[in-house]
């Protein structure tokens, strides 16, 4: 299975259909076990269309930056902690 980092670092390709077949299968197996992944996906998927519709859906929108998605994550670890 699928770790939630490894899940980010596939997000973008698995939206625009770019998994392999076997990664595509622990991908799923991913989602179906883990709601926050879930979250974040919906969110990611929701942020893309938004900056579409901002730049027009022509002009090509990148993948999101290691260095923004470690900052994500780390600033979700430190918040749960009590």
């Amino acid at each position: 299975m699928l770790t939630c980092r490894e899940f980010v670092e596939f997000l973008d390709d698995y939206l625009e259909g770019r998994l392999p077949e076997h990664v595509l299968a622990h991908f799923h197996e991913h989602l179906s076990a883990c709601p926050s992944c879930v979250s974040y996906a919906r969110t990611y998927q929701d942020a893309v269309r938004v900056a579409k519709q901002a730049v027009g859906d022509d002009a090509p929108v990148a993948g999101v930056p290691e260095e923004l998605v470690e900052a994500i994550l780390s600033a979700r670890r430190h918040s749960r902690t009590p």
